[in-house]
């Protein structure tokens, strides 16, 4: 039987930004799918009590059958995994994940009860502070049923997908990756939003050596030191093969930005996890492919598998992403 403590070796990733409408979801998937095409096991944790990242893929009566059963010894989701942990009575409840229609790609379904977990974990996080056994096994489950569902299909990857806050699911899922990536819009809110990320991120980082410091040895513990990898510009109108005016402004604010109250700030706490400078830090752009974004998540496809739609636009996404994947796999295999 595989140890619940075995960390597969493999990169996780979550793209993360506590403003919501910034496309986390959509560009998961597709950056992910780029990553099963180049052979890569990748592994998808729908971490998001609102489903979404299950909903691209599985149809709704599929997502109503999955939610009704979540409670059941038939049920399949994250919190069918976890609510053993939530009622106290022992350990995870491991769930074997799902084979995707993408080669490569595998999927642990969400649940909209993961709000229950995530009340849970303000208490568990407590009672990490005060030394319980209760405390720390619940506050690291998330991570240890990721470790079984990677080593199940040998991830070389696993992305989570977050919710648009700030909360202690979020936290828990920061604090158990290797590396994030910042999605942002080419707006103003966007903007604002990057100048809280890194100072919130430094405190749960802050918190859990804290709780590190406190824990047995012999007990599992997330590794707590997530690395900036990267972010995407995107959402971006372009005419005539330009970006427009306000969008190359909004890109150079969200570099200065990104530098001043991410990078910087992590690097008061450890210089590992972020680099010196913005140099590189732009992993790939994702233009505004409006209506076939739709078009793909009504199918469950990657964009540039779309039917109908415009074939250069298709061919557009195929290299922004596979792009991005490159940008990627450099970071984390050589970093």
């Amino acid at each position: 039987m595989m140890s619940n403590n075995a960390r597969q070796n493999s990169s996780r990733v979550a793209l993360f930004n506590h403003k919501g409408g910034v496309g986390k979801t959509t560009l998961t998937i597709n950056i992910a799918a780029a990553l099963a095409g180049m052979g890569k096991n990748v592994l998808l944790v729908d971490s998001d009590p609102q489903c979404n990242l299950t909903s691209y893929f599985f149809e709704d009566s599929v997502v109503d059958s999955l939610l009704d059963e979540s409670d059941s010894q038939n049920g399949r989701t994250l919190w069918t995994a976890l609510k053993p942990i939530v009622d106290a009575e022992g350990d995870f409840r491991f769930v074997e994940p799902f084979e995707t229609a993408i080669d490569n790609l595998w999927l642990l379904p969400g649940d909209i009860r993961l709000a229950e977990y995530e009340l849970s974990l303000h208490e568990f996080w407590q009672d990490s502070l005060m030394r319980r056994m209760k405390g720390f096994r619940g506050a690291n489950s998330l991570s240890a049923i990721t470790n079984r569902c990677a080593q199940k299909v040998k991830a070389n990857y696993v992305f989570y997908d977050t919710g648009p806050n700030i909360g202690p699911l979020n936290r828990a899922i920061l604090l158990d990756c290797d590396y994030f990536i910042i999605p942002a819009a080419c707006d103003l809110f966007s903007v604002r939003a990057l100048k809280s990320l890194g100072h919130t991120m430094v405190q749960w980082i802050h918190d859990w050596k804290t709780i590190l410091s406190l824990a047995p040895s012999e007990i599992y513990m997330m590794p707590g030191m997530p690395r900036f990898l990267g972010y995407i510009p995107q959402r971006f109108k372009v005419y005539g093969g330009t970006k427009t005016n306000i969008a190359a402004s909004y890109m150079s604010r969200i570099e200065k930005t990104i530098f001043s109250d991410v990078t910087s700030v992590l690097r008061k706490v450890d210089n590992t996890l972020a680099p010196k400078s913005m140099a590189g830090s732009k992993l790939g752009e994702v233009k505004d492919f409006s209506g076939l974004v739709q078009l793909a998540q009504g199918k469950g496809v990657p964009i540039s598998e779309v039917d109908g739609g415009q074939a250069y636009q298709k061919e557009e996404a195929e290299e922004a992403f596979l792009s991005i994947a490159n940008s990627i796999i450099k970071k984390t295999e050589n970093p």
